[in-house]
This record gives structure tokens, sequence and C-alpha cells, in this order.
């Protein structure tokens, strides 16, 4: 009976300051954290199986407490929940286009785990992607000494949104938003149209990144196949396009074609030329291994639970690194090899400044994309007050890495005999298939990218499937149906159009102009209209960034 008389509201006291973000793992000891929850399906994805978070009972009491909750003021945190309303720790993992499916330790109730030194990298981590190949292939689209300049504003640009981003729940008064995620404020100040034109953008850049995980794939499957097989054989082969000598050969792949290499090679020692020739009829980089990747990868789509591929995602990681210990040992074999031309192009040099720099800056777009997921990123923060510094730094730090890749491949790259137009969109294609740095490189990028594009597709499957069935895994056929779409549209890629840059340009100057320039930019312009002060120079700012986002997905398609 005693009980009974306990009161419904009991202070918990603190200081509000001190109250994370989307609180899901909680320590049962610590009455603290018995709060009110609320997990949207849609924005909180779940690696285990498909079953209930929480039991029907357990549901129907937390949507009585927060039928209570709005009895009270918005700022009284006292709410406590009971013990059997709150869901069971999950996993829970963000991803970024064309990086990594990240794993993130909840906190306790606002309390995080981890350090400023391990925010920041989890969030480099994450943002590091496959468009770092694509970074020399931009800066020479773009120039030299434009490139490095785009690459410097456009992460101060970036950074400057997603601040915006991480900002944007605080600018909401009298809701609580603490287990909101961006997709939640864009519904709540656009409507459905906010929370459709999220998902719809949101799945632009999930399938933009399967699409261009299957073309690298098929190309570092292609390559490993073509290496192994010679080394077995006996096989020496050169490549019929130009290239330099010497031990740290560099190729050319576009001079020989106005399309991407196939297995134009020539045999000049032992091995059976007929079973070589039967072997390339076979091994094809565009018409047989992309069909190949299905009979792996298809059947790992339809799983219900991708939970046991996260386990790897420390080989983006480990990738990342080996690229930079190759690039500069390559560097330091091939040397610098610049000369500065501002307008004016030459046989072996492209200009300081080029007409196509906008293909730099949709790359850029989604190379620093990490918008829609930087909010659950740094709920897990210790000290949240650090939450603006430490994505500073993550940033800086990742321009670092682009900076560091791009300017080295670019200034090394042997020109003369080569051009410097030679530089493919994948700076790997621009060593040989028998180079073993680049073989490891490859093999390493391969099994990471089989790893994460499982996670991709059931975060794919997750945010759509919900959406319109109410469950991510409604029937097979749905998702045999789904995967089959999204496989489909990898394969008809690396068929027809393996061009990784342009890929990635596109799907990212497109998310880009929703989650990064519009959408941040509208939200603050409207709060601080709401708030009475919104001022001209804020409202000319905010409206360029708007007007600079739409023009860089316009170009996209002009240039």
């Amino acid at each position: 009976m005693e009980e009974d008389t306990k009161p419904i509201l009991v202070p918990v006291g603190g200081d509000e300051s001190n109250y994370g973000i989307m609180n899901i793992q909680f320590n049962p000891e610590d009455y603290k954290c018995k709060r009110p929850f609320h997990v949207e399906p849609t924005n909180i994805v779940s690696v285990n199986d498909d079953m209930q978070r929480v039991t029907d009972e357990a549901s129907a009491m937390n949507k009585r407490i927060h039928y209570y909750s709005r009895l009270t003021s918005p700022a009284d945190r006292a709410l406590i929940a009971p013990d059997h309303v709150l869901p069971a720790p999950d996993e829970i993992y963000v991803y970024s286009p064309l990086g990594t499916a990240f794993k993130v330790d909840s906190c306790t109730d606002g309390y995080g785990k981890n350090s400023s030194l391990v925010t920041i990298f989890m969030i480099w981590n994450t943002m590091m992607g496959t468009s770092i190949l694509s970074i020399p292939w931009g800066i020479k689209q773009a120039g030299f000494t434009s490139g490095i300049i785009l690459i410097l504003l456009m992460g101060i640009l970036t950074l400057y949104c997603c601040y915006r981003v991480v900002k944007s729940r605080q600018m909401i008064s009298l809701t609580d938003t603490s287990n909101w995620e961006f997709p939640d404020v864009c519904k709540y100040y656009f409507g459905s149209f906010g929370q459709w034109s999220s998902l719809l953008f949101s799945m632009v850049s999930l399938v933009g990144a399967m699409v261009v995980y299957w073309v690298l794939m098929s190309n570092f499957l292609f390559n490993t196949g073509k290496f192994i097989y010679n080394f077995v054989h006996d096989i020496n082969v050169t490549d019929i396009v130009p290239g330099t000598n010497g031990s740290n050969k560099v190729i050319c792949p576009s001079a020989a074609s106005d399309h991407p290499p196939q297995n134009r090679t020539v045999m000049f020692s032992s091995g059976n030329r007929t079973g070589f020739e039967l072997f390339e009829e076979w091994w094809d980089k565009s018409k047989t291994v992309p069909f190949y990747l299905i009979a792996v990868l298809l059947p790992l789509l339809n799983l219900k639970s991708p939970s046991f591929f996260a386990k790897f995602n420390v080989l983006g990681t480990v990738s990342v690194v080996y690229l930079v210990f190759l690039v500069t040992v390559k560097a330091a074999h091939l040397g610098m090899h610049l000369e500065f031309n501002w307008f004016t192009e030459n046989e072996f040099f492209v200009p300081e400044f080029r007409i196509l720099f906008p293909q730099l800056t949709g790359v850029l777009t989604l190379a620093f994309f990490i918008h829609n997921c930087v909010i659950t990123l740094l709920q897990n923060n210790r000290n949240q007050e650090n939450n603006v510094r430490d994505l500073s730094i993550a940033y800086f730090l990742v321009g670092l890495t682009y900076l560091y890749v791009g300017v080295i491949i670019f200034a090394s790259f042997p020109s003369p005999p080569l051009s410097k137009e030679c530089i493919e969109q994948n700076f790997l294609d621009n060593f040989p298939s028998d180079d073993i740095m680049s073989f490891v490189a490859r093999i390493f990028l391969l099994f990471q990218m089989m790893t994460v594009y499982p996670l991709l597709g059931y975060l794919a499957r997750v945010q759509l499937l919900r959406q319109f069935f109410g469950s991510a895994y409604p029937s097979l056929f749905h998702v045999l149906i789904l995967n089959l779409a999204i496989v489909g549209a990898g394969v008809a890629m690396a068929r027809f159009y393996p061009n990784i840059g342009g890929i990635i340009r596109y799907s990212g100057a497109t998310c880009g102009l929703a989650f990064v320039f519009v959408y941040p930019s509208l939200i603050y312009m409207i709060s601080l209209h709401r708030a009475g002060q919104l001022t001209w120079p804020a409202r000319i700012i905010h409206i360029s960034i708007i007007l600079l986002g739409l023009a860089n997905l316009i170009a996209q398609f002009l240039l």
C-alpha cells in the first residue's frame, strides 16, 4: 500500500544542462536514468532480430507516461519510468555514406563513457570512406591550387552546417527533444514533407553508397583474381596502356581507350595461352565479375540480422591507415612532379584553375557528409559541452587526411612521361594489378566493403520497409524484391557506368542539398524568425548557403 501513496512525479534533481541526448542504455541502479523513453523505429536501428523492442504492456505504459509527462513543464524531468517499461540495451549503428557502419555504445542518462579523444576518432572513422579514392581525381578536375582551396572551403562550410544540425534541437522550446534525431527536427518544422523528403534523401545516400561499393568491389575482385591467376600460373603480363618503367610502375588506363580498361593484356612468357585467353573471357571487370558478386552478397542482404558483419568495422580504419602508408611510400619513390600554370594547359600538366571544379565540390559534399548521424555520434561524449570543439577537430583531421592523400598523389604522379589527366577516378587504378602494395590495399578494401555492404542494405531496408509496412522484415518476398532492385542498380552501374567519381558527386550533391545545405539553414532561419531574432545578415548568409547547394547540384549535370 505504501507504493500506492508514492507520487507519480518524483524530483530527480541535477543540472538540466548535464542531461544527454538519446539515452537508450542505462544503469538500473541509477534512479536518474528511469525516465520516459521514446524510440522511433525509423530513426534507431537495431541489428538484432526483428522483434518488438518492448512488450505490448510496456509499450502501453510508455505511452501513458508520455501522456502524464505532458501535464508537467517541459523542463521538468522528474518523471520516473518503471523498470519494466524500459527496453533492454540495444546495439545501435550509424552509417556514413561511402564510409562505415559504426557501433555506438549508448551512455547512461547523459553521462557518456567516451572521452573527447575517442569521440573525435569515432567521427573521423565514420566520415572517412571510399570517397578518399576519388580526391586526387577531383583535384585534377579542379586544378591543383583551386583544389586545395576548395577542400578547405568545403570543409569549413560543411562543418558549419553540421554545427547547425547539432544545435537544431536546442532551438525548439516547449518540447522534449532529448530523443530526437535530425529527421525528427525536419518533421517538426516541415511536417510530413520533412519526414518523407528526409527519407528520400537518406535513401539516395544509402543506395548511392551501395552502388559505389558494388563498382569498387567489382574492380577490386577483378584485379585480385587477375593477380592470383597470373601468380599461380607463372604468367608475366603487361597491360597495353601507357606507363612508366621500373619497379614502381604507374599506368594511364584512360589513354588506351575512352572506356575503363578491360582485360587488354599481352602474355610474354610461360603459360598456356588458350587457358589464359579463356580466363580473360570469363574474368572481365565489367561483363562478368559484377555478376559473380551476386552469388555472395544477395544471400547476405536477405539475412534478418547483419550484426555479425559489424564486428569487422575496424577494417575501415585499417584500410584508411594503409592507404595513407601506400601513398607515402609511392611518393617517396616517385618524387614530386609539379608545374604551375594558372589558366593554360600543356601536354603533361593541368592549369591551377579549371571550369570543372564543381566535380570536386560534388565529391567533397559526400566526403564531408555526416550530418544525418552526427547527433547519434556525439550523444556518447562524456563532456557534452565539448561537442562543438570535438566536432571541429574531427573535421580538421578528416580534411587533413583528404588533403594529404589528394595532394601527394597528384604531386607525385609522374608527369612527364604521363599527363596529370591520367589520374583515375579510383587512384588505385593507376597502379597495375601486379603491384604488391596495391594488391594488399585492394584485398583490405574488398573484404571491408563486403562486410559493410550488408549493414548498409539492412539500414536501407529498415528505413524504407518500416515506413511502408511497419516492419523491417514483412516477408522474404518484400525483402528480396528490395534487395534485387538495389543489387540490380549496382550491377548496372558496374556494367555500363563504372565511374565512382561520377556516382559519388551525383549522389553527394543530391543528398547534400537537403541534409547539408537546405534543411540546416532553413531550420535555423525559421527558429530565429519565430523568436523575432532573424537579422538581414543571417538571412543573406543562410540563403546564400542554400543557393550554393542548389548550384552545386545543378553543376553536376552541366559539367
